[in-house]
């Protein structure tokens, strides 16, 4: 066992950066005022002890951390095999396509779409000219890429529409989701989004155990790489002062740095129908037990955006959102006691 575990930690620094290695050491270095030899020292030990990878270590500041508080993270390589142990990859298709997703929750998403791969040009016009906006998506890309905001009177005719978006390569097109007025007014560049995360436990009961309010910045049309901060899982209440959503990025943001809207207080609003909702969707495909959902809150009501079946582990356990420096792995042992993550 101890062999195996040493050949693990061998594949992985031989595929791991050295180029990315070296500037993680330079940056926890910087940040920590340690010298260069302690953070590649601590570095590997907090690889070999808690799987974290190298800029785990940064985003997560372990060097203000000691061994007990660093056992609370849901690291890197923690986080992959949760996922590999409670998500079967063959279901994993209803999340990762888009047209999938939006035909299996079509009873949670709040809005109207349409396949650019089965829908008749006739059909696809029909859509075109039935709306002034049309959010489009590439059908397996997660986290906004490739997504745009299209305004129909942009284009001179459906024809010219028709050639933009088949062009491009979009797979879905969508009506465009509306904010809640109060989630409008701190951005209104794009849908701010709810990072919903639920894990169905050992003994097949949905659980919310993590929420993170979003919002865009700087005239961006999705909220990736805007501000976030986690909320509270009964309340909806915002809890700390945001984070940029450039994970490595420094620095706290008590107001949107565009707005100036204060975001620390902040309840979002129909929070209770949204989680009621989320745990309800995490039982439509129960051999994906761990989601992270984005959920909108509309004027109407709450409506999921999509959802990922590869969590991203690293936003919500950061340093200033993380009380007494303990991250979410006591969530996850309690509700998933058959976790081998060592």
């Amino acid at each position: 066992m101890k062999e195996k575990k040493l050949i693990y930690h061998a594949k992985v620094l031989k595929n791991a950066s050295i180029k990315k290695f070296i500037n993680c050491i330079n940056e926890a270095h910087r940040l920590s005022g340690n010298s260069k030899l302690y953070c590649f020292t601590d570095m590997v030990k907090s690889k070999i002890k808690y799987d974290a990878g190298y800029y785990d270590y940064v985003i997560f500041q372990f060097w203000n951390l000691n061994d007990k508080q660093r056992d609370t993270y849901l690291t890197r390589f923690r986080s992959k095999k949760l996922i590999s142990q409670v998500n079967d990859e063959s279901y994993a298709h209803y999340f990762d396509n888009k047209d999938e997703f939006n035909d299996i929750f079509k009873d949670y998403i709040g809005r109207e779409f349409i396949s650019l791969e089965v829908a008749t040009k006739n059909q696809v016009e029909d859509f075109f000219n039935s709306r002034n906006q049309i959010f489009c998506k590439m059908n397996d890309l997660e986290c906004g890429i490739g997504c745009e905001k299209i305004k129909t009177s942009n284009f001179k005719n459906f024809e010219d529409f028709y050639k933009y978006v088949t062009d491009k390569g979009f797979g879905t097109l969508e009506d465009v989701i509306e904010n809640h007025p109060d989630l409008e007014k701190v951005y209104s560049g794009s849908v701010n989004t709810m990072r919903m995360i639920t894990l169905i436990d050992d003994d097949g009961n949905p659980n919310l155990i993590y929420a993170v309010q979003k919002f865009g910045v700087n005239g961006r049309v999705v909220d990736n790489y805007g501000v976030h901060g986690p909320v509270d899982i009964n309340t909806g209440e915002f809890l700390y002062p945001a984070h940029s959503g450039d994970t490595k990025a420094e620095g706290l943001y008590s107001e949107h740095p565009n707005s100036h809207e204060p975001l620390v207080g902040f309840v979002t609003p129909m929070f209770s129908e949204a989680k009621k909702m989320i745990l309800k969707a995490s039982l439509v495909i129960p051999q994906i037990r761990y989601v992270g959902w984005d959920v909108a809150i509309t004027p109407n009501g709450p409506a999921i955006i999509e959802g990922n079946t590869y969590c991203a582990h690293d936003f919500w356990q950061l340093p200033g959102q993380t009380p007494n420096g303990i991250g979410i792995m006591p969530t996850i042992k309690k509700l998933v006691p058959s976790f081998k993550y060592k």
